[in-house]
């Protein structure tokens, strides 16, 4: 889909002076953090679970690391008693604590992804999913998450035959599992919680972040060498083929203030090795943001086609939908010094219609999907 704009269409990647670039491995994830994002993780547990509150810049509990380094790594099973850690990874270590009674063996993070407006054009958001992980060796899977707190489950991790009752919530997360053991990884089960930064109310899909989070959380606590990232992206996009490819490369693949061009099939051996071109609006003092509608579902796609024109009309570079099909939010790439203008245009529109008035979320261009402790 081609974004919009005021005139010609503007291409939200030219707009902010994009480049082709080799780059280097993965820099640190500076820009994880935008803004407070409701926790929308997981627990079977009636113990209190503490609140995500704001998350301020990268609050990882661990110093900066150097350029080009992976940040440091805490302990998986300390996370949850670490004041200085960031609040989202801690809670989901505690929740996996309080659910299953164990301490995590590894958490992981993984941001939610969105499409650019041009063709094959992919980039992270600096707003993560996190799964916690414990290993086991009875081949039962126990899985738990905030957002279903009265569907966790215990399911026998069977290899062939019909999958066994499984909560609506967990039958996809259940796929990745099962997938990942025919595979060879994590065979003898595994306790897990996952915790998201965003509803989907947000707009942004919930599903690939969550899938990349959980088969790196199972292979990073059972593997002593965890499969190439290219592998499991294959392994995924066989397993759960209704799911969107493009953003599960993102989610695995994405470099801070770059987006990821995908050139050819993704899903197959045969399709060109994608590359990172520069997006990275701050640093071309521009600003992205989501603006989310809310209100009945029938109302939302012309909800949405307003706050698109509004945006353009007050000053926006670009808009467009993140996602490969029409949603609730859409992307609007506009300066700096029209960020006022913007919502302003698009609040007051709303109110005069009597609407509600759509929710804005700032998107930090950020890095792929890793470890925090």
């Amino acid at each position: 889909m081609t974004p919009t704009g005021p005139g010609p269409a503007t291409d939200p990647v030219r707009a902010t002076g994009a480049v082709p670039t080799a780059g280097p491995g993965r820099a640190p994830d500076t820009d994880r953090t935008t803004g407070t994002g409701p926790a929308t993780g997981t627990s079977r547990t009636t113990h209190t679970v503490p609140a995500t509150g704001t998350r301020p810049g990268p609050a990882t509990g661990t110093p900066a690391a150097p350029a080009g380094a992976a940040p440091p790594v805490l302990d998986p099973g300390l996370l949850a008693r670490r004041a200085t850690a960031d609040p989202l990874f801690r809670l989901a270590a505690y929740a996996l604590e309080a659910a299953h009674g164990v301490r995590p063996g590894g958490v992981w993070s993984a941001p939610y992804a969105f499409h650019l407006g041009s063709p094959g054009l992919v980039a992270a958001a600096g707003w993560p999913v996190a799964a916690a992980a414990a290993p086991r060796t009875d081949g039962l899977v126990r899985l738990s998450s905030l957002s279903h707190p009265a569907h966790s489950c215990d399911l026998p991790l069977t290899l062939s035959g019909p999958p066994p009752d499984t909560p609506g919530w967990a039958v996809r997360p259940y796929a990745v599992l099962r997938a990942l053991a025919r595979a060879g990884y994590g065979r003898g089960g595994c306790d897990l919680h996952v915790q998201g930064s965003l509803t989907e109310a947000a707009g942004l899909a919930t599903a690939e972040p969550a899938e990349c989070a959980l088969a790196l959380a199972v292979t990073g606590v059972h593997a002593e060498v965890p499969p190439p990232r290219e592998e499991l992206a294959r392994l995924l996009a066989r397993a759960l083929p209704d799911g969107d490819d493009a953003l599960r490369r993102a989610v695995l693949f994405a470099r801070p203030g770059q987006a990821l061009l995908l050139r050819g099939s993704t899903a197959t051996a045969g399709g060109q090795p994608p590359r990172h071109v520069a997006f990275d609006p701050a640093a071309s003092g521009s600003r992205l943001v989501l603006v989310a509608v809310r209100g009945e579902p029938a109302a939302v796609p012309d909800d949405v086609a307003r706050a698109m024109t509004c945006a353009r009309r007050a000053g926006a570079l670009s808009a467009w939908p993140p996602g490969d099909r029409p949603g609730r939010s859409v992307l609007v790439l506009l300066p700096r010094d029209r960020s006022a203008a913007v919502r302003t245009a698009v609040v007051e529109d709303f109110r005069a219609r009597d609407r509600p008035v759509p929710r804005f979320l700032n998107i930090a261009v950020a890095g792929a999907a890793r470890r925090e402790a």
